[in-house]
């Protein structure tokens, strides 16, 4: 692989069985994190060759999906976690998949009116859902906003109808521009996802679609490589005319300095705002804030007196629906020990292009920085990072060796 390329990792996978089976410190936290809740809608029209998301194609019409056995599932599973986050105040609300606009406008407000009853919700709360293009429609979009969504994140990919062909988009450049008049019209908060490397790209082709999209006037974009993920039709047999890495990172310095020319703010390695219009859900996830995940296959962690712990629901959607009967949500639980603390930290912030304050470390793990210190020392050894008034960041060799950087702090 070439180390210009950043790949995201992910945390080692958990382990099964309770927490207390497998925490033999335990971490103490003067103050819980802010609080997020995250649900997972997992179906969609058609599944992506390059997508590992927890998503399953319904094959037909929005009508075949059991929404009301959905909602009820998540309401009951939200219900039974809710001694874990008693008390604590849940500042975003996130909606993803899948795709959560095959969701009936009434499906959407029963959902958030059940999350309200039963979390303190704080009145300027994030609430964000994902849309296809290819499901979009301008009437649900409005009862989207009226129900209480004030953000819209939109999987263009690209405007390019042989590119999106080509990826397996079930959505063309003309509908992928309708969607986002349509969700302009009701949303001052969007969020537009680009990828770039797509089969037999230009560099040309991709700052167009960038062009393309900021005459639309986002507020917020997230730009992504195509990667070829393990177990995925893309990962068993890759598209030809893949560009090479050296084409792909040409895209992206391409796209980082023509967003930077624009007034776009690069914050997170793939996400790029205007200011003011950060995505505050996702700032969560980096800077080691907790979130509860509902749904199949929904991840979350959790911070209390007793440590911090790692959850994934059933991952498939009958699984997950028929243990709602019995109150079986959870597949596996992962208290997260002392030892993997320092890279479950690192590996979301130092996404950060402006890094972190040295403070976050302690406040997030309960440990001192000390316990990060030799994967420290290394990494600004080999010029991955620099801490200046107090403020630990990747230095700009860092944020393109991304994947060296965070294997630092693995745990022996």
């Amino acid at each position: 692989m070439n180390a210009r390329r950043i790949i995201p990792l992910r945390p080692a996978p958990a382990a099964r069985g309770t927490a207390e089976s497998a925490q033999p410190e335990r971490v103490q936290l003067t103050t819980p994190p802010p609080l997020s809740l995250y649900v997972h809608f997992p179906w969609c029209v058609r599944k992506c060759p390059y997508c590992d998301f927890n998503s399953h194609a319904i094959g037909g019409a929005s009508a075949d999906i059991p929404q009301a056995a959905w909602i009820a599932a998540v309401v009951a599973d939200l219900e039974a976690a809710l001694p874990q986050v008693w008390g604590r105040r849940v500042h975003s609300v996130f909606i993803g998949g899948g795709t959560p606009s095959l969701l009936t406008a009434g499906g959407a407000d029963e959902l958030l009116t059940a999350i309200r009853m039963r979390l303190p919700l704080d009145p300027l709360a994030e609430i964000t859902l994902e849309a296809n293009p290819g499901t979009a429609e301008a009437e649900r979009f409005r009862a989207y906003r009226a129900a209480g969504i004030n953000r819209l994140s939109l999987g263009i990919q690209s405007f390019d109808d042989t590119l999106l062909e080509r990826i397996g988009r079930i959505h063309n450049g003309t509908e992928a521009r309708r969607a986002i008049d349509a969700a302009s019209a009701h949303f001052e908060q969007i969020n537009l996802d680009l990828m770039y490397a797509l089969p037999g790209q230009t560099p040309e082709q991709a700052l167009n679609d960038l062009e393309t999209a900021l005459a639309f006037k986002p507020g917020h974009l997230s730009c992504y490589h195509l990667t070829m993920e393990p177990n995925t039709p893309f990962g068993h047999s890759p598209p030809p005319r893949l560009p090479d890495a050296d084409s792909a990172a040409d895209m992206q310095d391409a796209i980082e300095a023509h967003l930077a020319t624009a007034g776009f703010e690069h914050y997170e390695t793939s996400a790029f705002a205007r200011p003011g219009a950060r995505a505050r859900h996702n700032l969560n996830y980096w800077t080691f804030g907790d979130y509860l995940g509902i749904g199949p296959g929904a991840h979350g962690k959790l911070s209390s007196h007793d440590g911090i712990v790692r959850e994934m629901r059933h991952k498939h959607p009958q699984r997950y629906l028929d243990g709602a009967a019995r109150g079986d949500f959870v597949q596996e639980r992962h208290a997260v020990t002392t030892a993997e603390l320092p890279f479950e930290f690192m590996m979301n912030a130092l996404r950060l292009t402006d890094g972190f304050p040295v403070s976050l470390f302690t406040a997030r793990t309960g440990l001192s920085l000390e316990a990060a210190a030799t994967g420290l020392r290394t990494a600004r050894e080999r010029g991955l990072i620099e801490i200046q008034a107090d403020i630990l960041r990747p230095t700009e060799r860092g944020r393109r060796f991304l994947n060296d950087l965070l294997q630092m702090f693995l745990a022996d």
